[in-house]
């Protein structure tokens, strides 16, 4: 069997590996050391195991995810999505579909300190669902607004996508978080757009809320503080070079600890919930990685990734022609696998292809942070659409996905202006001289 034959049999035996709900990490692993082995013998199969995951343990760009974890999980504990929520509301909540409109501002506002799209669905949907139940939303608008918004976690700095990503590509973290913010920006807009279409075409759906006063609105902004006072730390510095990404994550966990403290809204048992909470999601991601990164190995000595760039280059099409093909295959994937097992499955297969054409990798990395957010809100996976399940039992799930539609929509359309205008993603990048 020669080693791309050998390379196939190792995709599809992790497919099957997940469909039999293996954790990504060990599937990955399992078949990234059998299919060295198989290649190049028991003894060096066995020595990559241990030779990765220790390189990949030992890498100080890893430290930053916990911390990145970390603070997303003091947000959460903190209140500060209810506050952000409530400020969103007092400003727009008095408009038709002004709670919608509030509930993607808000999760705008907690993505950038979350940097989890489960996180910002989940924090917001337990905020948004009741007062928008209230006033006597749709469900349908509701329930999907909620999910699809949630989206943004993984777009709007800091993301974990980028991180992983970053470290699978060798791409400057700290770019690439500024590259998410002009089209993080895009989509928000989008969203509020799809907002009043969808308002203005059947208004009884969303009801205006109670209107406020020029005062209580001004009085409000207060609870956008924290937020915005963290992300132009965190963005800020980055841009300005005064730290790189992972000292940028421990001041945004800090600056997250000392500001619940001050509010005094975050007691003993959230501290402890944060830290657990936090711990357990890096750890995960972290064996991902590792996990990944045999695979990856596995896949380089397999010769697919040249194979697929060579195939493609003989197409003799447009690069532009590549690119919507591998969106396309990114969002078929989406349906079937979350966000991150797909990410580190798929960048060292594509990667040297996306290379070979050209293409600018911080662009890429946006475009496919992008595809993958489609991915979370898509059946039959669509993680996002589950979390808001479980905050709303009552609703059909069926629901939730007509809902999510229009946003759909939103995103497709935000997909095809950040390939015809790459600029949005590298404009700010290319403001960071380090």
């Amino acid at each position: 069997m020669s080693s791309s034959d050998a390379g196939l049999l190792g995709i599809a035996c992790l497919l099957i590996l997940f469909c039999l709900r293996m954790p990504v990490a060990f599937a990955m692993a399992f078949v990234g050391v059998g299919g060295c082995v198989y290649l190049l013998g028991f003894d060096i199969g066995i020595s990559i195991l241990g030779q990765e995951f220790f390189q990949e343990f030992n890498s100080y760009p890893l430290t930053c995810i916990p911390m990145f974890m970390l603070m997303g999980t003091f947000a959460s504990n903190s209140g500060i999505s209810k506050r952000m929520y409530c400020t969103a509301y007092k400003i727009i909540g008095a408009t038709r579909g002004g709670l919608t409109m509030a509930t993607v501002l808000a999760c705008a506002s907690f993505a950038a300190m979350s940097g989890s799209t489960t996180a910002t669905a989940a924090a917001m949907g337990a905020v948004a669902l009741p007062e928008m139940k209230r006033y006597r939303y749709s469900d349908s608008l509701a329930t999907g607004c909620v999910a699809a918004a949630g989206t943004l976690g993984i777009l709007i700095p800091p993301s974990t996508i980028f991180i992983i990503y970053g470290l699978m590509t060798q791409e400057s973290i700290g770019k690439l978080f500024v590259a998410g913010i002009l089209p993080g920006a895009l989509i928000t807009v989008m969203f509020i757009i799809t907002v009043a279409v969808v308002c203005w075409r059947n208004p009884e759906i969303a009801p205006p809320g109670e209107p406020s006063s020029l005062a209580e609105k001004a009085r409000s902004l207060t609870g956008f503080f924290d937020a915005l006072l963290l992300f132009l730390l965190i963005i800020g510095g980055l841009l300005l070079g005064w730290f790189g990404p992972t000292a940028a994550g421990g001041i945004g966990a800090l600056g997250t600890l000392l500001l619940g403290l001050a509010r005094r809204s975050l007691g003993w048992k959230g501290f402890v919930d944060s830290l657990h909470n936090g711990l357990m999601s890096a750890c995960m991601i972290l064996f991902i990685i590792a996990g990944a990164t045999v695979f990856g190995k596995f896949m380089t000595l397999s010769d697919i990734p040249s194979t697929l760039a060579q195939a493609l280059a003989g197409l003799q099409v447009s690069r532009w022609v590549i690119i919507l093909l591998v969106c396309a295959g990114y969002m078929v994937g989406g349906c079937f696998m979350d966000s991150l097992p797909l990410i580190v499955l798929t960048v060292p297969i594509v990667f040297p292809t996306i290379l070979a054409y050209n293409f600018d990798p911080i662009w890429f990395g946006v475009i496919i942070v992008l595809v993958t957010e489609m991915g979370v809100i898509t059946p039959p996976v669509g993680v996002n659409v589950y979390v808001i399940k479980g905050i709303a039992p009552e609703v059909p799930i069926e629901k939730i996905f007509k809902g999510i539609l229009p946003f759909f929509l939103a995103l497709l359309i935000s997909l095809f202006i950040l390939v015809i205008f790459p600029g949005i993603s590298t404009f700010l990048p290319g403001l960071i001289t380090y």
